[in-house]
C-alpha cells in the first residue's frame, strides 16, 4: 500500500511526491516514511530543522538500544533520501555511517533431503510449488506470480515478470519439472481450480494466487512431515538450487543469470557451502601421512 495523502504535511507529501516521481516500489515508499517519522518522533520536532549532529545522535540512540544493523542502514537509507532528494541537504547526513551486517551461511538441503520435502507436500499444487522453486531457482514471490501463458515448453523457459529489483528474465525449464506442471495443470483444469489462462498456482479464489502465507504453512508441514531438522523456507530451496548446480561444475555466471543476480559477488555465496566441492579437495595433512 502506498503511503495515504490525507491528513499529511506539506513536507511529507513532497516526500511522497518525489519517491513517486522516482517510481520506488510500495514497499520502499512505506519504509521511507517509517524511517523519517522514527527520527522525527526521536527529534520531536520537524525533521527539516535537524543538523548532522542531530542525526548522528540518532543512530548513536538506534546502536544503544540494541537495532540490528539491517534495521540502522534501512532506516539510514530513508533518512539519506529525505535530505538529500526532499530537502536537498545532503550535508545532513555527513555524521551517519552505514554498519557493516553480519552475513550468515544459508542454509542447504541435500538432494536426499529435497526429494523427502517435495515428496511430503501436502497436495499437488504444492508439490508441483516447491518443484518450481527448487528446479527453476526462483524466489517465492516469483513462483506464485507465474501464469499459464509463462510456461514456454517450445523454447523450455519459464518467463519470470518483474521479479526482485522489477527485473523481467526467463528461468531453466527442464523436462522434469515440464512434466510435473503438466500434471497440476490437467488435476487443476479437471477441478476447476485454474482460470484459461490465469495463475498457474491459484489460492481458494482461482482470481488471485496463492499468498506467501499459504506456501510458508505449506512448506514448513513438509518439512515437519518429511523429518527435516533445518530452518526450511521457500528461500532454502532456491539455495539449495544454486548449490546442487555449483557442485555439477555449472559456471557460477550461468548461475547468476538464472537466479536473476545483479552482482557476481552476491552468487559466489555459494562456493562457502558448496561441500561436494569442499569434499574434493585434499587437505595438505594427507600429505603428511603419505611420506
Amino acid at each position: 500500500m502506498i503511503p495515504s495523502t490525507q491528513g499529511i504535511t506539506p513536507l511529507r507529501q513532497r516526500m511522497i511526491d518525489d519517491m513517486r516521481m522516482r517510481k520506488l516500489a510500495p514497499k520502499t515508499q512505506i519504509a521511507y516514511i517509517r524511517a523519517v517519522r522514527k527520527f522525527t518522533d526521536y527529534l520531536g520536532r520537524s525533521p527539516d530543522t535537524a543538523a548532522a549532529e542531530d542525526l548522528r545522535s540518532f543512530q548513536l540512540s538506534l546502536a544503544n538500544h540494541g537495532v540490528s544493523s539491517i534495521t540502522i542502514n534501512a532506516t539510514i537509507t530513508g533518512l539519506k533520501f529525505f535530505f538529500e532528494v526532499t530537502l536537498d541537504r545532503a550535508d545532513c547526513m555527513s555524521k551517519m555511517q552505514s554498519v557493516p551486517v553480519p552475513r550468515r551461511l544459508p542454509v542447504v538441503l541435500s538432494r536426499a533431503e529435497v526429494a523427502r520435502l517435495i515428496t511430503a507436500a501436502p497436495n499437488l499444487k504444492y508439490e508441483t510449488v516447491f518443484s518450481v522453486a527448487y528446479g527453476a531457482g526462483l524466489r517465492s514471490h516469483e513462483v506464485i506470480s507465474l501464469k499459464v501463458g509463462d510456461v514456454d515448453s517450445q523454447r523450455m523457459v519459464l518467463r519470470v515478470e518483474q521479479g526482485k529489483g522489477l527485473q523481467d528474465r526467463y528461468a531453466m525449464l527442464s523436462p522434469v519439472l515440464l512434466e510435473q506442471l503438466r500434471a497440476w495443470w490437467w488435476a487443476a483444469h479437471a477441478q476447476g481450480k485454474m482460470l484459461r489462462e490465469g495463475w498457474l498456482f491459484p489460492g481458494r479464489d482461482p482470481t488471485h494466487p496463492l499468498s506467501p502465507r499459504q506456501i510458508n504453512r505449506a512448506i514448513h508441514g513438509a518439512a515437519t512431515a518429511a523429518k527435516i531438522n533445518k530452518r526450511v523456507s521457500m528461500h532454502t530451496l532456491r539455495h539449495s538450487f544454486a548449490t546442487h548446480l555449483l557442485e555439477q561444475r555449472v559456471d557460477i555466471r550461468i548461475i547468476q543469470v538464472l537466479l536473476g543476480h545483479q552482482r557476481l559477488e552476491t552468487t559466489a555465496l555459494y562456493a562457502h557451502v558448496a561441500t561436494g566441492i569442499l569434499r574434493e579437495v585434499v587437505s595438505p595433512l594427507e600429505g603428511l601421512h603419505s611420506r
